[in-house]
């Protein structure tokens, strides 16, 4: 399999370590295993857990924290000591990762209906900090409904008796654009 010229250019950046870190530090892992679409393998394995882990409930962490990761070369790249810093390959990959923390819950009988929707959108802005806002399921895109199981009919019309729908969903890209989601309901 030949890897891409972005990878290949995101993997030149995180050779040059400084000296006294670790062999590999986890968010550089996940950054290029995020990149590679997650290969089999025990660097990209634990990554990926480790990425899981900082989504699964309570508290909601990023999952990818490019500020622990030291970026940098003799080539003049940026060192990563600032989300500004980030050349275009590195931000594409963090800019893509969406994170949603559902909370929804409705009950209907006797002619009313009860709806509570705590949900919210985890992104990162443009110079990497991340933040959440909140968001209303009825107008979630579908996508999020066929990985969860949710029923974005019963959502939207208060169609049902009881409907509980917990749960954190993050989506993000490899290099090739392709994909990938991982629900972890609750």
């Amino acid at each position: 399999m030949q890897i891409s010229t972005r990878i290949k250019a995101v993997a030149v950046m995180l050779i040059a370590v400084p000296s006294g870190s670790p062999a590999y530090p986890i968010d550089c892992a996940i950054l290029l295993c995020l990149a590679g679409g997650f290969p089999a393998s025990a660097e990209c394995t634990a990554a990926k857990i480790e990425m899981i882990r900082r989504i699964t409930p309570f508290p909601i962490e990023p999952p990818l924290q490019l500020w622990n990761c030291p970026m940098g070369s003799d080539a003049g790249l940026p060192t990563g000591e600032g989300p500004t810093q980030l050349p275009p390959e590195v931000s594409a990959y963090r800019d893509a990762i969406e994170l949603y923390h559902i909370d929804y819950s409705q009950k209907s009988g006797g002619g009313d209906m009860h709806v509570r929707d705590r949900s919210r959108q985890g992104r990162y802005d443009v110079v990497g900090n991340f933040s959440w806002t909140k968001m209303e399921m009825r107008e979630a895109p579908s996508w999020i409904f066929a990985v969860t199981g949710g029923d974005k009919q019963k959502v939207k019309s208060g169609f049902g008796t009881i409907m509980l729908w917990r749960g954190v969903l993050m989506r993000w890209r490899d290099y090739q654009g392709k994909t990938s989601e991982e629900w972890v309901p609750y």
